[in-house]
C-alpha cells in the first residue's frame, strides 16, 4: 500500500500572485495582448459566456475560459453590503492551468486581475475608436472614485498625453486621493460633483464611466461628436450608466453581441425602446481588426461588461510577468 499523497502535493509549483504583482504588470502589456488575441483570430461570440449563482450575501459569479496552452477561472464574489464593512464591492481569485497535463500553474488576486483587465479592454477600445492622434493631449473625464475609476485613469495616464483630468463623485477620501495621483502625475485636475458635470461632459475627448449607477449620469446631447464614451461600470440589464440620446447619437462598440443582448442595461434599454437597432452594434473585433470603420462625426460609445476569455489573455500575461520578475 502506497503512502498518501500529501494534500498540497498537487499545488507544488504553484505561483501565488498577488495584488501588488498583478500590479506590476504594465497595462500597455495587457492592450497588447488581449489587441493579438483578437488579430489572431480569437471570436467573442464563441467564447463560453459569464455565469452566476446568487447567495446570500449577493451574487458568486463563475468566468471560465481556455485557449492554446492556457486554461483558466476566475471566481469572483459581488457583495452591496461590503461598502458598509469596509470591505470591497468585488473579491475574488483567478486560477490557471497550463500545458497539455493542465496543471495549476498559478493562483492570482481575483480583483487586481479584474482592475487590470476592465480597463485595458478600455483603452484597446479607445485606443482605435479615438478619431485623433494618440500623442494628441487629450482631455479625460471619469465618473466614479472606486477602483474601476482610479485604474482607468492609471491606465489612461499610461497610454496617452492627458491635458487635464475632470473627476466626477462625491466629496471624500477617494475622490481626493484620486485627484492626488493626478497632481503627482503633473496633470491638472478638476473636481465635480455628480449634479453639476455639464463642463466635465462638454469638455471631455474620453468619458470613462465607472459607477454602480442604475441610471444615466449625464445628458448624453453633451458630449462632443469626436469624443469617445467607454461605459464599464454595469453589467445587469435593468442598469445604465449613458442615455438614449447618447446612444440615438453614437457609432456604438460592443464587446460581443450575445453577452451585450444578455447583460449590458446601456444598450437592452435603447433597443427596447426602438433608439437603436441590433444591426446599428460594432463588435470590438471587427473594429480591431479593420473588419469595419468607424466613420467620424458622431460619438464613438463602448459598452463592455467584461468577457471570461480577457481574464484569460491578461492572466497569461501577468503569469509570465511574475516568472521574468521572479524566476524559479
Amino acid at each position: 500500500m502506497t503512502d498518501p499523497i500529501p494534500p498540497a502535493a498537487s499545488f507544488a509549483g504553484m505561483r501565488l500572485i498577488c495584488a501588488e504583482a498583478v500590479a506590476a504588470t504594465p497595462v500597455r502589456v495587457a492592450v497588447d495582448a488581449l489587441e493579438a488575441a483578437l488579430r489572431a483570430g480569437l471570436d467573442p461570440e464563441r467564447e463560453t459566456p459569464r455565469s452566476k449563482v446568487t447567495t446570500r450575501g449577493g451574487e458568486l459569479l463563475v468566468m471560465p475560459a481556455t485557449r492554446g496552452a492556457y486554461s483558466g477561472c476566475k471566481l469572483l464574489t459581488s457583495t452591496p453590503d461590503n461598502a458598509g464593512r469596509g470591505l470591497p464591492l468585488i473579491q475574488g481569485a483567478f486560477v490557471l492551468f497550463e500545458g497539455p497535463e493542465q496543471r495549476p500553474a498559478a493562483l492570482v488576486d481575483g480583483t487586481a486581475l479584474t482592475n487590470l483587465r476592465t480597463p485595458a479592454v478600455s483603452a484597446l477600445a479607445v485606443r482605435h475608436l479615438l478619431p485623433r492622434a494618440a500623442d494628441d493631449a487629450l482631455r479625460l473625464t471619469v465618473f466614479g472614485t472606486g477602483p474601476q475609476a482610479r485604474a482607468h485613469v492609471e491606465a489612461m495616464l499610461a497610454l496617452h498625453a492627458i491635458a487635464e483630468v475632470f473627476l466626477v463623485g462625491r466629496d471624500g477620501p477617494r475622490r481626493d486621493r484620486l485627484a492626488a495621483r493626478c497632481d503627482r502625475a503633473g496633470v491638472p485636475v478638476r473636481l465635480y460633483e455628480p449634479g453639476s458635470v455639464t463642463d466635465a461632459v462638454t469638455a471631455a475627448d474620453v468619458i470613462c464611466c465607472c459607477t454602480s449607477a442604475s441610471t444615466p449620469l449625464f445628458d448624453g446631447a453633451l458630449v462632443r461628436p469626436d469624443a469617445v464614451v467607454v461605459a464599464i461600470g454595469s453589467h445587469s440589464p435593468d442598469a445604465r450608466e449613458v442615455d438614449d440620446r447618447l446612444v440615438a447619437r453614437s457609432h456604438v462598440v460592443v464587446e460581443s453581441l450575445a453577452g451585450t443582448l444578455r447583460e449590458a442595461g446601456d444598450i437592452v434599454a435603447p433597443l427596447a425602446a426602438g433608439v437603436l437597432r441590433e444591426e446599428d452594434l460594432r463588435p470590438l473585433r471587427d473594429v480591431v481588426t479593420g473588419r469595419t470603420q468607424v466613420p467620424a462625426g458622431r460619438p464613438r460609445l463602448f459598452k463592455g461588461t467584461g468577457m471570461p476569455w480577457q481574464d484569460l489573455v491578461v492572466g497569461v500575461e501577468v503569469y509570465r510577468d511574475d516568472l521574468t520578475r521572479r524566476p524559479g
